[in-house]
């Protein structure tokens, strides 16, 4: 396996590498008190999951409530053609 070359640093690229590393000190990183990254979400990244697990979960709980109904006859005839079709 031939071994790794990597681009040489040239002193355009090192001069930036030291800016870019200057600014960061300057403003400081994402850092809270305790030494954990500070995240910020947007409202809709927290309310849409919870928004969607309570209906879900409505879904699933109000499931007992569920209540035969009358078919139309017509639905009947057609389901029974597709089975009588599939059975060949």
């Amino acid at each position: 396996m031939p071994a790794r070359t990597y681009p040489r640093r040239t002193p355009a690229a090192i001069t930036a590498i030291t800016a870019i590393t200057s600014a960061t000190a300057a403003t400081g990183d994402a850092r809270g008190a305790g030494g954990t990254a500070v995240t910020r979400l947007p409202w809709w990244a927290v309310v849409l999951p919870v928004l969607a697990f309570a209906v879900l979960f409505g879904l699933i709980a109000g499931g007992g409530e569920a209540h035969a109904t009358d078919g139309d006859p017509a639905v009947g005839r057609i389901l029974e053609r597709i089975q009588h079709t599939l059975a060949r």
